[in-house]
C-alpha cells in the first residue's frame, strides 16, 4: 500500500479525481481523521473535510507508477 496527501478543494477537482481513478481496477481509500471512505465514491468524498489535504491510500501494486503520474496534479507535499 503507498500512501500520499491530496488536495480536492474545488467541485471540478473532486469530479476529475473520480473519473481518473476509475480508470484503475485498483482499491484506493480516503483516510480524514477517523473516516475511512471508497476514494471512488463521489457522494463519501463530499462527506468529508475537503479544506484541508486527505491522505489517499492506493491498494496497487502493479500500474503505482502509471496511478502516482495520473495523481500528479492533486498530491500535495
Amino acid at each position: 500500500m503507498t500512501s500520499v496527501k491530496i488536495s480536492l478543494n474545488s467541485i471540478d477537482k473532486v469530479k476529475s479525481f473520480v473519473n481518473d481513478l476509475n480508470a484503475f481496477d485498483s482499491d484506493f481509500d480516503l483516510v480524514s481523521g477517523r473516516y475511512v471512505i471508497d476514494a471512488k465514491s463521489i457522494m463519501g468524498i463530499f462527506s468529508l473535510d475537503l479544506s484541508k489535504p486527505i491522505q489517499l491510500n492506493i491498494h496497487a501494486e502493479e500500474d503505482l507508477d502509471q496511478i502516482l503520474e495520473t495523481l500528479k496534479p492533486y498530491i500535495v507535499e
